[in-house]
């Protein structure tokens, strides 16, 4: 485990932090949803409500939108904060932590049941994750001029 560390830059851990800060967005998200399902009695393995399930199908759906959309990006937003970390862990971390607030704002503003209350603040999350993807294409262009 030694070896490994001290391959890594000091700042590494801020990564780590990050992406452990996006877990407890994510359950929270989670609970949220699980909230939803027994107030609008939407049961799995249902994923969606109808109209036939609810009267308040739509909030319920904003609600799951609004995480699963998260879930739909999360693999990208990891692999970049740990690639792009290694070489530039302050930049990554700083997009990380924009990323991970945006997406709770983005859930928040989605799950009142106008999909476009998500934006303005909820729309920087797609900033952040290109920034994040910037930086990944920055250290790659970097590796093959070494």
């Amino acid at each position: 485990m030694a070896g490994i560390v001290e391959l890594l830059p000091k700042e590494y851990g801020y990564i780590i932090l990050t992406i452990a800060a996006y877990y407890f967005l994510n359950l929270y998200m989670q609970i949220q949803v699980g909230k939803a399902r027994k107030k609008y009695k939407v049961f799995y393995p249902k994923l969606y409500a109808t109209e036939a399930d609810t009267k308040d199908h739509k909030i319920f759906n904003c609600i799951q939108r609004g995480h699963q959309n998260s879930l739909e990006s999360v693999p990208m937003f990891f692999v970049f904060m740990m690639i792009g970390g290694l070489k530039h862990p302050v930049i990554c971390t700083g997009l990380g932590l924009v990323y991970t607030v945006a997406r709770f704002f983005y859930f928040t503003g989605y799950s009142s049941g106008d999909p476009k209350a998500r934006f303005p603040i909820g729309g920087l999350n797609g900033f952040a994750l290109l920034g994040l993807v910037i930086v990944n294409i920055w250290f790659g262009v970097s590796l093959l001029r070494a």
